[in-house]
């Protein structure tokens, strides 16, 4: 039935385009409002119950993202038509199951769960069972580049290694978020032969995200996407289980071990990490996983290049599509609808594949247009499409992703997460300037926004890129940028609140989606494609 709508769809949009090219052949980066404003109100419609990866509001969703490519007259570019499926690995963990025991001296402390430890469904298992040694390796990571080696001397072969969670304070923000991630801490301990994992709160852990406002999330399911042979994506069958331990269970943990706790604790406050030593005593944990399957879509589509030889080059849109469903609420609006949070970025690439379907000179290279799945769930449908191109990986020249742009006052500027990685920054403040606005660097270093959405799945295929969002500038001198974002994120961020019900700006959606059709039609023209700076620590890791 998608199949047949959108094949209508395009044949009667088609000739509709050929006839808006002819007529409105100069309205390239005129933004309509009313465009953004319709896309942006359907998707976040309760109709689409809040579009969570594999439902039928995301499909919903999809279909109409679809649709919207065909009416431009855009080329598909998924695999069937403009869509792009995804089968995931659901993993729900069975709440009475787990028991983690330390056997120590013949004596056994059973830890509670969830009040003293935290631990996952396993995607690769419904049965998990880890039982072995420990040994204590610091933050678990191993950075070269910055002479660190929490492994050094040690052996974990077919032991359990326990980290601390996060890094060294004196890690470069992004640099450092990439090095501690925990797919990157597993990585490191596979490297070794360990078979479990143990991470251990701090103290900076505890402010940033309290052990307490964990508890929320025990019954959120795991997510990955399946390749050729259904394995799960990013997985480690080396790692038989793994665990997060509160401060209180910590504690017993290395009660009786070479150093305390709150030993270690005070060499992290004097940025110092200790060397590792073993822990005495076993760990056993035992839990049971649910699995189930679910398919969701990514949707692709592109405005190709006029140049014979650099339309084979693409500039990549992204934005993701789904958001978080149903909340837990008695309250009866229990819909997140996610307007901001991205039908905003969606409204935004819907327009801007519009503003370029109808320009009558083509730029030199191609604009592909994704609309990804499974951002919610952890840059899933982003990392897929990565993974899985539809379009030759080396042929994609740089990302511009937009994810929750803040529509609700008029900005003077904006921020390019990562425009300082590459010769991006340049482009794009080039662009900025064509649209009257200016770049401002990243004001939240700290929170290395760089490595936390979409775009940072085609960074790990080496493609430069920029996380693009409205800056905090404003042209009312009434108004704080940062005060609004602020109370966004504490008001209305993952909540039903983020609805068609806020105080929408129109004219900055339509400053936004004029940025970023220059943008793209920058880096579409310029002579030479992006790329990275010499010696950046993404382009030596990642870069082809």
């Amino acid at each position: 039935m998608m199949k047949k709508i959108l094949f209508g769809a395009m044949v009667s949009a088609l000739s509709t385009v050929s006839v808006a090219q002819e007529q409105q052949q100069d309205v390239a980066f005129a933004p309509d409002t009313n465009r953004i404003k319709s896309h942006l109100f359907f998707l976040a419609d309760d109709l689409l119950e809040g579009r969570d990866t594999g439902s039928r509001g995301h499909d919903i969703a999809s279909l109409y993202i679809a649709t919207e490519f065909a009416k431009y007259g855009l080329k598909p570019m998924g695999t069937d038509g403009y869509m792009q499926s995804v089968d995931f690995r659901k993993a729900t963990l069975v709440q009475e199951s787990p028991a983690l025991t330390l056997t120590r001296d013949s004596a056994e402390t059973k830890f509670k769960y969830p009040k003293e430890y935290l631990t996952g469904p396993d995607l690769l298992n419904t049965d998990t069972s880890l039982q072995g040694e420990m040994v204590f390796a610091g933050y678990g990571i191993v950075a070269d580049e910055l002479e660190h080696n929490d492994y050094d001397g040690l052996d974990v072969d077919g032991k359990i290694v326990v980290i601390l969670s996060g890094k060294p304070k004196s890690f470069p923000s992004e640099m450092g978020a990439h090095l501690a991630s925990g797919s990157q801490k597993a990585q490191y301990a596979v490297d070794r032969g360990a078979i479990g994992m143990i991470s251990v709160t701090t103290p900076t852990a505890e402010k940033v995200r309290p052990y307490q406002s964990r508890l929320s999330y025990i019954h959120t399911p795991r997510l990955a996407w399946l390749d050729e042979s259904d394995k799960p994506a990013n997985t480690f069958e080396q790692i038989k289980g793994s665990a997060f331990l509160s401060e209180g269970a910590a504690r017993q943990l290395f009660d009786g071990a070479k150093m305390s706790l709150d030993e270690i604790y005070a060499m992290l406050e004097k940025d110092e990490t200790p060397k590792g030593f073993d822990i005495p005593g076993e760990i056993s944990l035992n839990k049971q996983s649910k699995h189930s399957q679910i398919t969701s879509p990514n949707v692709v589509a592109a405005v190709e290049g006029s140049d014979p030889a650099l339309k084979d080059e693409y500039v990549v849109f992204s934005a993701h599509s789904d958001h978080i469903g149903f909340a837990k609420t008695v309250k009866k609006d229990n819909i997140n609808n996610g307007a901001m949070d991205n039908a905003s970025g969606t409204a935004i690439m819907l327009e801007t594949a519009r503003l370029f379907s109808q320009m009558d000179k083509k730029p030199k290279r191609s604009i592909l247009f994704v609309s990804v799945t499974g951002e919610e769930k952890g840059l899933l449908g982003a990392d897929y499409f990565a993974h899985n191109p539809t379009v030759p990986v080396e042929n994609m020249v740089a990302n511009v992703n937009l994810d929750m742009p803040i529509l609700t006052y008029e900005f003077a500027d904006v921020i390019a997460f990562g425009a300082s990685h590459s010769d991006m920054k340049a482009s794009v403040t080039e662009a900025a300037n064509n649209a009257g606005i200016e770049l401002s660097p990243d004001p939240w270093p700290e929170q290395a926004l760089f490595t936390r959405s979409d775009h940072y799945a085609f960074v790990k295929q080496g493609v430069p890129s920029v996380f693009l969002v409205p800056g905090l500038k404003s042209k009312d001198p009434e108004v704080d940028g940062s005060k609004v974002f602020g109370q966004f994120l504490s008001t209305n961020y993952h909540k039903p609140s983020d609805d068609v019900n806020q105080d929408f700006n129109w004219d900055a959606a339509r400053t936004f989606a004029e940025v970023n059709a220059q943008i793209g039609h920058t880096l579409a023209t310029q002579e030479k494609a992006p790329a990275w700076n010499d010696g950046d620590f993404f382009g030596k890791t990642f870069g082809k």
